[in-house]
């Protein structure tokens, strides 16, 4: 057989000592599944840290406890409530932040009106509910798609200064209840003396029939407001419970009602329940409030976008005031699981920059 000559044979026999090594072809490198791989593990790390946050049970604020004075009186609250408001305005006026913080000016203005005819009276009998009023509990529940029924207890001075023979002279109907005189001042709204220091308020006799003689306990019959009240860490100054969708979704609609697009902000369609509560502390504000959604993945969102929202609205070059990035900065978005829990602790000095540049 000849043998094989190959291309080394005439470089060999051109005279060279060395021969260059002929590179060789190399295939090129496939990263693809690599890539592919790592972008999977990215991928699974992401989701299984997302499952797990949304998952995962915070910690909360230490809730402040009810005072057993108070307790007894929720307790015996008819039925259930679909909102119940809280207003401790002793405790408020004697708070540094409202002695030395607060204008002026708000702390003339009426808190609330009860309509004409009842201002007038209260007028008449040198009610100042701003500080002839301690405290005062509220109680709404829904009746139909519209009417509000309501029950309540107002303590301090005020209770002093409506005398029966005052109330006697203009009330539109009167009666007994329970042993105890009532007094019909409004189309909707029922009083009755209950001692020298507290005035029960109903939107009807027949409410103030059932706070009078109380069948079983609230917290035991209506767990989600119980709850919720469990829930809010502040309890002396003002708090909240809305405990129906129905009153949430009312609370919200001076949000969505002049912006169409504010319907989805938050998830706010998704509500179920509030709660609110602010603390008049010595150096400012301090403020918690809970929305509970229906499952842990709507609460997540939720509390994406808010955050998200508040960032984009706190950096320089928005259109927020500078007051509001101020106050923006000092609020804190945390998702635990169903809820969203939104958390304030603002200083003094951003109100008095307020009332300054006002």
């Amino acid at each position: 057989m000849p043998s094989r000559i190959t291309p080394n044979f005439f470089y060999l026999m051109s005279g060279n000592e060395s021969m260059p090594a002929t590179p060789g072809l190399q295939a090129p490198k496939k990263k693809g599944p690599k890539v592919i791989a790592t972008l999977f593990v990215m991928g699974l790390v992401v989701v299984l840290t997302g499952y797990l946050w949304i998952n995962w049970k915070k910690p909360r604020l230490a809730p402040e406890p009810l005072s057993p004075e108070l307790t007894t009186i929720i307790q015996n609250m008819p039925g259930t409530s679909d909102a119940m408001i809280y207003v401790g305005m002793k405790d408020i006026r004697e708070s540094k932040f409202w002695k030395e913080a607060v204008p002026d000016s708000i702390k003339s203005s009426p808190i609330l009106s009860l309509g004409k005819r009842t201002d007038s009276l209260m007028k008449v009998a040198g009610i100042d509910l701003n500080n002839d009023l301690d405290t005062l509990l509220v109680s709404f529940q829904r009746s139909g798609r519209k009417q509000q029924n309501f029950i309540g207890l107002a303590c301090g001075p005020v209770a002093r200064k409506a005398q029966a023979r005052l109330l006697d002279a203009a009330s539109i109907q009167k009666a007994e209840i329970a042993g105890r005189p009532a007094y019909m001042l409004d189309s909707t709204l029922w009083v009755s003396p209950m001692g020298g220091s507290r005035l029960a308020i109903a939107s009807s006799s027949d409410n103030l029939e059932k706070f009078f003689r109380p069948s079983g306990h609230l917290f035991e019959r209506d767990s989600t407001t119980a709850s919720l009240i469990r829930k809010t860490p502040y309890k002396s100054h003002v708090w909240f419970a809305l405990a129906s969708p129905q009153w949430t979704a009312g609370a919200l609609q001076s949000l969505t009602s002049k912006n169409s697009d504010m319907k989805s902000v938050g998830n706010l369609n998704r509500l179920q329940q509030i709660s609110m509560s602010v603390k008049f502390d010595d150096n400012g504000l301090k403020g918690q409030s809970e929305w509970v959604y229906k499952d842990r993945q709507a609460a997540f969102f939720a509390s994406t976008f808010l955050w998200g929202a508040i960032e984009l609205s706190s950096i320089s070059g928005s259109r927020t005031s500078e007051s509001a990035k101020e106050l923006l900065r000092h609020l804190k978005v945390n998702q635990n699981l169903e809820s969203v829990i939104v958390t304030a602790d603002l200083p003094e000095t951003i109100f008095r920059k307020s009332g300054k540049k006002e």
